[in-house]
């Protein structure tokens, strides 16, 4: 079995997940990783969703926040503003993983607008709970498909915040996992290429990254999937991984 680029990042962001870890899921390939860690080697890998559920062991890929399968297979739930501010607040979640529309190279992210925020060309979903993930979660990942629009000099709107512009904080962005390679951050706070897809070279990374890229002095190449990792991506996907 073969798998599109799409079902690949999902399962590079499934191998940062660390068994044992509390990690807030949003929808979309977060889920998807999240649920491949699960299966495979983090069994105790503590799924948390932003609707309030509190360790969920879905039998099936949950379509939503909101699937009965959570709720019906969870620890507990609780309200959401209770999940926000007893348990992401205070430290409890581990691991945040987030998307957008663009990020830039401190790991800003936008899901806010795309051009001026008065007058947008594109007025997207907004924060919901990503501003909190990526302000208190002891560590966030976020997966990205990479191209220029994506990866701008300059987000036009920062809706979650990433590293300040001189340092870095103790916890926020950590990992970027896009279409082409795997990024982590400086000890300048700053995005920095560390491994790439077979295939990928570093000019490619570069051509779709609207800043001056910085490169980790050893590029190394990320392993192809495992015949299990695609076994847990087909059963999870319906055979539609590219979907998510």
């Amino acid at each position: 079995m073969t798998t599109s680029r799409r079902g690949e990042m999902a399962i590079v962001g499934a191998r940062l997940l660390r068994d044992g870890e509390r990690v807030l899921v949003g929808v979309g390939l977060p889920n998807l990783a999240a649920n491949v860690a699960k299966r495979l080697h983090a069994p105790h890998l503590v799924l948390v969703y932003e609707s309030g559920v509190i360790d969920a062991h879905p039998p099936r890929l949950p379509l939503s926040i909101g699937d009965p399968d959570l709720v019906r297979t969870s620890l507990c739930v609780l309200p959401i503003g209770d999940l926000f501010s007893q348990y992401l607040q205070t430290g409890w979640i581990d691991v945040g993983f987030l998307g957008g529309a663009q990020i830039d190279r401190r790991g800003n992210l936008n899901s806010t607008v795309i051009g001026p925020y008065d007058h947008p060309k594109v007025r997207l979903s907004g924060s919901g709970g990503a501003a909190d993930i990526a302000s208190f979660a002891r560590r966030t990942i976020m997966l990205i498909p990479q191209d220029l629009q994506r990866f701008p000099a300059a987000v036009d709107f920062i809706t979650s915040p990433g590293h300040p512009k001189r340092g870095r904080r103790t916890q926020g962005p950590a990992s970027v996992v896009t279409d082409l390679g795997l990024f982590d951050f400086d000890e300048e706070g700053e995005m920095r290429l560390t491994s790439v897809y077979p295939g990928v070279s570093i000019k490619d990374v570069q051509q779709r990254t609207g800043w001056p890229l910085r490169i980790a002095q050893e590029i190394s190449e990320i392993p192809p999937p495992t015949p299990a990792e695609l076994d847990v991506l087909r059963e999870l996907g319906g055979g539609q991984e590219a979907a998510y």
